[in-house]
C-alpha cells in the first residue's frame, strides 16, 4: 500500500522549499519517467520536490538522491521535480485507484509541434503519481502510463489549453508486487478505466485554478513585506 503523501520541506539558499513524500509499507512494483528511479522496478517511496523556476542543475537525479538521503528514504524510490508549489497537490480516487497530481500548465506544447526557438520561463510541469491496488504485468504498467497521459491530455483539452502537455511532464504508476497479475492497463481495462477517470479528474481540477510558480510566490511575498515595511516607516 502507498501512503498518503506527507508534506515536508528542506532548507535551501535560506528558503524553506516544500516536498511531498509517499512511503510504501512494502516494496511496490513501479514504472516511472522521473529523473530518479525511472523505468520499471521495485520502489519504496516517491518524492515530488518543488524547485525555483531558475533551476538549472544538470544532475537532477543526484540532486533528488541527496534530498532522499536527507529525508532518510531507504532503498530504491522515484524522484520528481516541479516549479509548482507541491502543497497544491490534487488527489482523486476511483474504484480503489488513487491519483495525486501537481499541475503546472504555463508552458503547454502540442507533442508533435516544431521546437520553439526558446521556451518562456513559466511554470510548466504536470507530475502524476498513481497507485493501482492490483499487480500489473510489465505490459500493463506501460499501458497504464499511456492511459494516464491520454487522460491528462483529455483534461488539458477540456480546459482549453493549446497543448497536449508540457515538455517536462512525468508519470509514475505503482502497484503491489504480489498477487494475481492483471494483463491490461488500457482505458477500457479493469484498472485502466478507473485510473483514467482519477487522473482526468485530478488534472481537470488542478488546471482549473490559477497556479503561480513557487519562486514567484516568494518574490511576491517579499515585495508585499517590503511595501508594508515602507508604509510603516513613512508614518
Amino acid at each position: 500500500m502507498l501512503s498518503e503523501p506527507i508534506l515536508t520541506s528542506r532548507a535551501e539558499d535560506g528558503r524553506n522549499v516544500p516536498l511531498l513524500v509517499w512511503r510504501a509499507d512494502v516494496p511496490l512494483r513501479a514504472i516511472s519517467s522521473g529523473p530518479l528511479g525511472g523505468g520499471i522496478g521495485v520502489r519504496r517511496w516517491v518524492l515530488n520536490a518543488t524547485v525555483p523556476m531558475s533551476y538549472d542543475r544538470e544532475d537532477p537525479a543526484a540532486h533528488l538522491a541527496s534530498l532522499a538521503a536527507e529525508l532518510a528514504l531507504d532503498g530504491p524510490g522515484v524522484g520528481l521535480l516541479t516549479g509548482v508549489d507541491v502543497t497544491e497537490v490534487v488527489a482523486r480516487t476511483d474504484t480503489g485507484v488513487r491519483a495525486w497530481v501537481t499541475v503546472g500548465l504555463g508552458t503547454p506544447v502540442p507533442a508533435a509541434a516544431p521546437m520553439p526557438a526558446a521556451l518562456a520561463e513559466r511554470v510548466g510541469t504536470v507530475n502524476i503519481v498513481v497507485y493501482v491496488p492490483a499487480r500489473l504485468a510489465d505490459s500493463a504498467l506501460v499501458n497504464a502510463v499511456a492511459t494516464a497521459t491520454e487522460a491528462k491530455t483529455q483534461a488539458i483539452t477540456e480546459l482549453g489549453v493549446p497543448g497536449t502537455g508540457t515538455p517536462t511532464d512525468a508519470v509514475t504508476v505503482l502497484c503491489p508486487a504480489d498477487g494475481p497479475e492483471a494483463a491490461y492497463g488500457g482505458p477500457r481495462s479493469t484498472w485502466g478505466a478507473p485510473l483514467a477517470r482519477a487522473v482526468h479528474a485530478a488534472v481537470l481540477a488542478g488546471g482549473a485554478r490559477p497556479v503561480v510558480p513557487w519562486s514567484e510566490q516568494l518574490r511576491s511575498a517579499k515585495s508585499n513585506r517590503s511595501a508594508v515595511v515602507g508604509e510603516f516607516n513613512d508614518r
